[in-house]
C-alpha cells in the first residue's frame, strides 16, 4: 500500500458520507491535501470544505488526477468513472477497510462495533478521554456535541474508531480494545443470512490483538457469546450490562439502581465485582444509553482512569447529532431528529421519548431505509410504533439500492396495529400535515438515516412564521 508517510494528496470518492468525511477531516488535520467527490453537497461535505478540503459535486475522471491514492466508499462501485480513471493512471484505489488499519498503525486502537449504539459509544469514549486530559485521535460516524467534530488527529497514543460492520469494513482493523455493543442481523443487502452477519463479528474478534481485550454487552446473547470465542483464542474479556440474562453470570460492570431524573435521563450506580465505583447522572435519555455509558466506563476503567472522573465526564456528555437531537422548540412544540432505522432502534428511541416527555402527544415520522431492510423486518417494523400517538411513514430512502416504485410503505400502514398511522410520501406534504395538526405540548420525532431530517426544519420554520407578530 502507498505509505501515508509519503502521501501528500488523497482523493475520496463518496466524501459526503459520514465515514469518508471523518477520514477526510482527520487527514486534513494531519496536513495532507484532500479532495473528493459526491453526488450532492451534504452537511458532512460542507464540513470537509470548511476544514480546507476540496469537494466536487458529481464524478469526473480528471478529478482524481494528481492524487497519490484514492479511497472509495462502500457505496461506490468498481465501474465508477473516477475509480476507472485512477486505475488507468496507476493510482492505488482502496476501500475504507483497506485503509483504516494502516491509518491506526502505531496507536492503541479502541474500536467500537455493534448493530446499535456504536456511534454514541465511540463518542462517549472519545469525550471521556479528552475530558480527562488526553488528546486521542478519533473517527466517529456522527458529530459529537461535546467535541464539536466527528474526527480529530490527536497527540496521545489512543485512536478511538467506530468499527462499521457494513461491507465488513471492521475486518481491516486490528484493535487493542474491541467493544461489541450488540449483534442483531442487519444490512441484508450485504449479509445474506443472520449467520453470515454473526460470522463477521466472529472474524472481528479474531482481528483483536492477542494481548488485547474484548468488551461486550452481557445483555445481548449474541454479543456475550463472543466472549467464548475470544477466550478460546487466549484473549482477555470484560462484560458490562444490567444483568438481564438470568442464565449468565453477572457482568463485570453492572448498572444498578436505575432511576429516571427530572431531565428524563437515567442515573445509575456502576458496580464492578461487587464494589460500587461511581454514580452516573446522564444527560442523554434512554435505557440504551445506560448500556452505552457502561461500555465507555468499562473501557476507561481498563485504561486506569479514575472512576469518579469518568462518571463526571459521562454525566457531561450531551450526545451526537441526529441521535435524539432536539432541533428546536417553538410554540410549545418540540422537534427531534434521530437516526433510528431498525426496529430495535425505533423501540429504544420511542421509549426514551416517553421517559423524557411523559404524558405529551408523540408524533413520529419514519423514513424507511432501504427496501431490503424494510422487507426483511416487515413484521417487526409494523409492531415497533406502539409508543407513538401518531405515525407518518414517508417514501423509502433507497440509499445504495436502486430506487423503485414500491407499495411497501402502504402495506406497512395496513399491517400496523396502530390507531393513527398513515403513508404520506412527499416531504412537503408531511410538513404541511404536521403544521395543521400540532399544538402546544406536541413532540415530533423524525426518524431517518436518509434525507428526511429536512421535515423537522420545515416544521420549525412554519411554526416560527406563525408565531411572529405582524408588523404594525
Amino acid at each position: 500500500m502507498t505509505s501515508l508517510r509519503t502521501s501528500t494528496h488523497i482523493h475520496m470518492i463518496g466524501i459526503g458520507g459520514a465515514g469518508l468525511s471523518a477520514i477526510a477531516l482527520y487527514l486534513i488535520e494531519r496536513g495532507l491535501k484532500v479532495t473528493g467527490s459526491d453526488r450532492e453537497r451534504s452537511g458532512f461535505a460542507k464540513c470537509v470544505e470548511n476544514a480546507g478540503g476540496e469537494v466536487y459535486i458529481g464524478h469526473k475522471s480528471d478529478q482524481v488526477l494528481g492524487a497519490d491514492l484514492v479511497i472509495r466508499s462502500s457505496a461506490v462501485l468498481e465501474d465508477n468513472e473516477e475509480v476507472i480513471a485512477a486505475q488507468v493512471a496507476g493510482i492505488p484505489v482502496y476501500k475504507r477497510s483497506d485503509f483504516l488499519g494502516k491509518l491506526m498503525e502505531g496507536y492503541q486502537g479502541i474500536a467500537v462495533a455493534g448493530t446499535h449504539g456504536k456511534t454514541t459509544t465511540t463518542a462517549m469514549i472519545a469525550w471521556v478521554l479528552t475530558d480527562l486530559g488526553l488528546d486521542p485521535s478519533y473517527i466517529i460516524g456522527g458529530v459529537a456535541n461535546n467535541l464539536g467534530a466527528n474526527a480529530h488527529a490527536g497527540q496521545s497514543s489512543q485512536f478511538v474508531i467506530e468499527a462499521d460492520e457494513y461491507d465488513r469494513m471492521f475486518l481491516g482493523l486490528q484493535p487493542e480494545i474491541a467493544v461489541i455493543t450488540n449483534v442483531e442481523y442487519d444490512h441484508p443487502d450485504c449479509f445474506q443470512t443472520p449467520e453470515d452477519f454473526y460470522q463477521a463479528f466472529v472474524e472481528f474478534v479474531g482481528r483483536l490483538l492477542l494481548d488485547g481485550v474484548l468488551v461486550v454487552c452481557a445483555d445481548d446473547r449474541n454479543a456475550i457469546s463472543l466472549n467464548d470465542v475470544a477466550k478460546d483464542q487466549g484473549k482477555a474479556t470484560i462484560s458490562y450490562g444490567l444483568g438481564l440474562i438470568p442464565d449468565r453470570t453477572k457482568p463485570d460492570y453492572m448498572g444498578h439502581n436505575l432511576e429516571i431524573q427530572e431531565n428524563g435521563a437515567f442515573s445509575f450506580e456502576v458496580i464492578h465485582n461487587g464494589v460500587n465505583l461511581a454514580k452516573i447522572f446522564l444527560k442523554v435519555p434512554g435505557r440504551h444509553n445506560v448500556l452505552n455509558a457502561l461500555a465507555a466506563f468499562a473501557v476507561s476503567h481498563f485504561l486506569e482512569k479514575p472512576p469518579k472522573m469518568v462518571a463526571a465526564a459521562l454525566g457531561d456528555f450531551t450526545g451526537v447529532d441526529r441521535r435524539f437531537e432536539v432541533r428546536g422548540e417553538i410554540a410549545g412544540v418540540v422537534v427531534i431528529d434521530d437516526y433510528a432505522h431498525h426496529p430495535t432502534e425505533i423501540r429504544a428511541t420511542l421509549s426514551a421519548a416517553c421517559d423524557r416527555y411523559a404524558n405529551q402527544e408523540l408524533w413520529v415520522v419514519w423514513q424507511p431505509h432501504t427496501y431490503s431492510r424494510t422487507t426483511i423486518y416487515f413484521e417487526e417494523f409494523a409492531h415497533s410504533f406502539q409508543a407513538a400517538d401518531h405515525v407518518i411513514i414517508t417514501k423509502t430512502y433507497a440509499a445504495r439500492e436502486a430506487a423503485r416504485r414500491s407499495e411497501l410503505e402502504e402495506e406497512l400502514v395496513r399491517e400496523m396495529d396502530h390507531s393513527d398511522a398513515r403513508f404520506i410520501p412527499d416531504f412537503d406534504q408531511v410538513s404541511a400535515y404536521l403544521s395543521t395538526h400540532l399544538h402546544p405540548g406536541s413532540v415530533v420525532m423524525v426518524l431517518s438515516a436518509g434525507d428526511a431530517q429536512q421535515i423537522g426544519s420545515s416544521v420549525l420554520e412554519d411554526l416560527s412564521r406563525r408565531t411572529k407578530t405582524p408588523d404594525v
